[in-house]
């Protein structure tokens, strides 16, 4: 997994990255890695799932202005095995009061982008100690706890109300995804052919081994 990431960022794409339909207000990509989340349904008469599914969610932080002023704060939640699973939550400092008051948060509103990737990167390093609970409401509604486990007690360090996207959100970032992964996938193809064309020139005989065995491994 490590070399594939490696060959991944010798690539630019940032060209295509800034296509993003979550960039389109001004916002920049402060975070963006898979988590492991609980999902719970809530449902209205018996309450949420005790028990729920656990999946890999894409998150993305985004911040409108610095990154140590934010203006704005958005957090975007999508997976990969259903397409149409898409939340998100929005955050100014004004909203960040209130969420501040009730919940007693001892952070400034500047502070909590670097709070939520904190607790994201514990809940991929220590999944046992730290949870990411999502619980969804059939009307869109969600929210998203943070929960450390301290063997004898669970303790709710924090929590964020999520809306599901709009159709039209999804159905933009649906037709984003689908071109990102082809253009990329062109530029990569286009960038081994440059690199045959010159084994090709250097060592034939190279090529010709690198060949036989991309057709043994499709083979297998």
């Amino acid at each position: 997994i490590m070399q594939e990431d490696s060959v991944l960022n010798s690539f630019d794409f940032s060209a295509i990255e800034e296509m993003d339909p979550s960039l389109a207000e001004g916002h920049h990509v402060i975070y963006e890695r898979e988590v492991p989340f609980e999902l719970r349904i809530q449902d209205s008469t018996r309450g949420p799932q005790e028990v729920g599914t656990l999946e890999s969610i894409k998150v993305k932080i985004l911040i409108l202005g610095e990154d140590t002023n934010p203006q704005h704060i958005k957090v975007e939640l999508t997976g990969e095995t259903d397409l149409f699973f898409a939340y998100v939550h929005s955050k100014d400092e004004t909203g960040f009061r209130n969420l501040q008051e009730s919940q007693r948060l001892m952070v400034e509103f500047s502070e909590l982008p670097s709070i939520l990737v904190r607790m994201l990167n514990s809940c991929i390093k220590e999944p046992h100690t730290f949870l990411a609970v999502l619980i969804m409401h059939r009307d869109g509604r969600a929210r998203l706890d943070f929960i450390q486990n301290i063997e004898f007690k669970f303790i709710e360090l924090l929590s964020l109300d999520f809306m599901a996207s709009t159709e039209d959100m999804v159905r933009q970032q649906i037709t984003f995804r689908y071109n990102a992964i082809k253009s990329k996938l062109a530029i990569m193809q286009a960038r081994l052919q440059d690199i045959s064309a010159v084994v090709k020139v250097k060592n034939p005989s190279l090529l010709l081994q690198i060949q036989k065995g991309s057709k043994k491994s499709i083979q297998k």
